[in-house]
This record gives C-alpha cells, structure tokens and sequence, in this order.
C-alpha cells in the first residue's frame, strides 16, 4: 500500500522531507496498519497559506451551500461505516462496539452541522432612534488550526472541523500520529463532497514540527487543541502571544461519588464502564470512585468482580482492547508500581498480559486499588489507563470536597437516589461537565 500523501490546497502530495512514518496494530504491533507523512514546517506552511488563500471565497459562500457540503460528506462517510470501523479497531485498539459507537458520531456531527448553517446569520435589535438600524452579523474568524489526539481519532477530527467549516472558517489540521487514518477518510469524504480547493487541509507529522508552525503562524487566526496538559499549556502559551483565539480540551482526574443510596451493582457497572471502557484512554475517563464508607467494602467487591469479568484482547473479539502503544502501557504500569509503593491496595488486574491471545499486543488487566488516599499520586494525577482508585469517604461534604482536591476541572459524576445530593453535587462540584 502507497503511503498516504498530506492534502494542501486540493491537492495529495508528498511531504518535503520525502520520509514517512508508519502506524501498527496496538494488539499485533508486527502488523503495519498504514504509512504517512513525516511533514516538516514548511509543509505546514504550505497548509497555511492555501487555507488563508481560500478564506475569503470561502467566507462569502453561503451558509447553506457550506452545509451541502457538509451533508455529502457525511453521506460519503456513512456509506463507509464499516470501513471505518475496522480502521479505529485496528490502527487506535478501540473494540468494534466502541468503534462502532464513535463512527456514527461522526458522521452525527457532519449532518448535525450541515443543518446549523441555516440558523446562521446575525440578529435584529430594536433601536431607540428612528434613523438608527441595530443588528448583529456573524462572521468567520479565519484560518483555524486543529490539533487533534488519538483517543477519539475520527469523533474528535469531525466534532472541530465541521463547525468550523459550517462557520466559513478555513481549516488545516494535524492529527495525532499514532492513528492518523480516521482523520484523512474525513478529507477524503470532503474532498469527494466537493469542498473547495485550500478550505481544508491536512499535514501528518510530530507535533514539534508540524504543531509548532500550525500554533505559531501569524496567518492562523484560531487554534483548537485536544491533548495533555503539558502541551496544551505550551498551545496556549505559543498561540496567545501574538492575540490567536485558543480553545484547549486536556487533562482529566474525574471522580465519580458513590452515596450511601446508590444501588451498587449499578454503581459497579457506571465505574466500570467509565474507569475502563476506551481502556481507559479518555480525559474524561472516570478513574477515581469516592465512596461513601457505610457502602466501601461491598462497592470494593462489586466493582474488583466487574472488573475481573472484563474479557480482554483484540477489539474485534473482547470487550477491552489494548492500550494504544508500549509507551502508554508503560506508563499505566508504573503508576500500578507507584501505588503499591505509596500503601494502595492492589485488589484486581495490575499487570500486562500475555499468552497466545495478546500475543505481542500492548494489553494490560483492568485494574482496581483500593485504600487510596488523596495524596497518593494515582489519587491526583491521569494514568491514561483502565486503573480506577477508590478512595474512602465519611459523607457528601467529605466527597465533594475530596473530587474538588485536584488540578483538573473536566468531568464530575454522582450515583445517588437522593434527590438533594444530586442537585447539590451539580451546584457544588468544580467541573465542566457534570
């Protein structure tokens, strides 16, 4: 298979460097999925500048006649579904339900935007002047830069670049480079939909490159990043000091609140399905359970049982995939280490797999510690992995206060059947999304 070419002003080509890098199979990583792209920055300034060529001719299409576009290239991409499916399973792990999920949100998005360009427009105020007309008109900010992660390699792509094109926005984006594939089926459809040349464009490569010239360019009008925090911070920084607009997605410690109340089975099953579906590769994966006490050791078992019956290998066959590279196992592998040297309790999976159904995959056992405290790092920092840690609570101030005692703000959940604990969590809990 020919390596997948960068897509600059309506045209598939090569990068400027004339070297390539590939892509494997995170449970067969002997398996090569796809080779792309080792773009360099003036790659990326190739992107740039034909995006802000187009702007203009793009900004005065109508509204409408965007969302046709739009539409088609959801169409393009429905009638791929299965396609693309199998391309998250095998270049990101996701299982096929997972994957299958993820697809058709995309596709959700693309006619979901497609619909919005017609409430486009402004309003109309009413004026205390008789001469005076007073009204409002939307208008595209200009050339938008997209930096978008691995974990959800086609939702994350479609849910920034269909607005903003809906928007009359012009669009390059980069995409993560351990499963770039969903991305560019996404320019793909667009460029079968018949979107103009240089609207959107797509340049594959490090980060440190091809990123770096993508935030910094003084002809990129607004940056939208998903990613750590660690670099999202270095995003923000680099766009902000020549004015860009910057939206940035990150890191996340989310805990859930398990009440007194709660039915614990089902408490069981909404961690588990939060802490280890993705296989725990989301920012906002739910990685702490705090815990009321009168409930603690019945929720530790429920949850240690749920855990345990996870079926784990290849995604198109078990219920948990791999981890997405050595790299990231690794990672989730030492914060188990780290845990166990801080007086965690290891009570279910905490180690990497092997035998003749993982063969050479990155796969790791969902994982549970108990005994955890709010010092303990796996208490404060994200593992990017299927490690939950429950922590042990007296009552609702102690785990408000608790789920509040960290870095990150970005998602928050609760299972109770007291309707009082309910509304007070969503007043009281410091997150974006609750």
């Amino acid at each position: 298979m020919p390596p997948t070419q960068n897509y600059i002003d309506g045209e598939w080509m090569d990068s400027d460097s004339n070297n390539t890098f590939e892509t494997v199979n995170p449970a067969k990583p002997g398996e090569i999925v796809a080779t792309y792209q080792e773009s360099t920055a003036n790659d990326a300034e190739a992107a740039v500048v034909a995006a802000a060529d187009a702007e203009a001719e793009w900004a005065s299409v109508p509204a409408p006649e965007r969302g046709m576009i739009l539409k088609a290239a959801g169409d393009i991409l429905d009638d791929r579904k299965a396609e693309l499916t199998a391309q998250l399973t095998h270049e990101e792990g996701k299982t096929n339900a997972e994957a299958g999920g993820e697809v058709p949100r995309a596709i959700d998005i693309f006619h979901y935007y497609a619909q919005k360009t017609r409430d486009l427009g402004g309003t109309v105020k009413s004026s205390s002047g008789r001469r005076t007309n007073i009204y409002t008109r939307e208008e595209p900010v200009g050339v938008t830069a997209l930096i978008t992660p691995w974990n959800y390699p086609i939702a994350i792509p479609a849910w920034k670049t269909a607005p903003a094109l809906a928007a009359g926005n012009t669009v390059v984006i980069k995409p993560a480079s351990l499963a770039p594939g969903p991305a560019v089926s996404i320019i793909e459809a667009l460029d079968e939909a018949g979107i103009p040349d240089g609207v959107i464009n797509l340049v594959t490569g490090p980060g440190s490159t091809v990123g770096n010239e993508l935030v910094g360019h003084d002809r990129v009008d607004a940056v939208s990043f998903t990613g750590s925090s660690a670099v999202g911070g270095v995003v923000y920084d680099l766009a902000t000091d020549d004015g860009k607009r910057v939206q940035t997605e990150m890191g996340g410690k989310n805990p859930t609140i398990v009440t007194d109340s709660a039915d614990l089975e089902e408490a069981a099953d909404v961690v588990a399905t939060g802490a280890f579906g993705v296989t725990g590769q989301a920012c906002t994966a739910g990685s702490r359970a705090i815990v009321y006490e009168d409930v603690y050791d019945e929720f530790v078992d429920a949850i240690v049982n749920r855990a345990e019956s996870i079926e784990v290998g290849p995604g198109d066959e078990y219920d948990m995939g791999p981890q997405v590279s050595e790299s990231e196992l690794e990672s989730s592998l030492e914060y188990i280490d780290v845990a166990e040297e801080q007086g965690a309790t290891l009570a279910a999976g905490g180690e990497a797999l092997d035998g003749s159904r993982f063969g050479d995959g990155y796969f790791i056992a969902p994982t549970v510690f108990s005994d955890v405290v709010a010092d303990h790092r796996l208490a404060q920092e994200e593992v990017f992995g299927p490690v939950l840690a429950v922590l042990e609570v007296e009552g609702f101030n102690d785990a408000i206060e608790l789920a509040n005692n960290v870095n990150y703000g970005l998602s928050a959940s609760i299972v109770t059947q007291n309707h009082t604990e309910a509304n007070r969590f969503a007043e009281e809990i410091e997150s974006g999304v609750a």
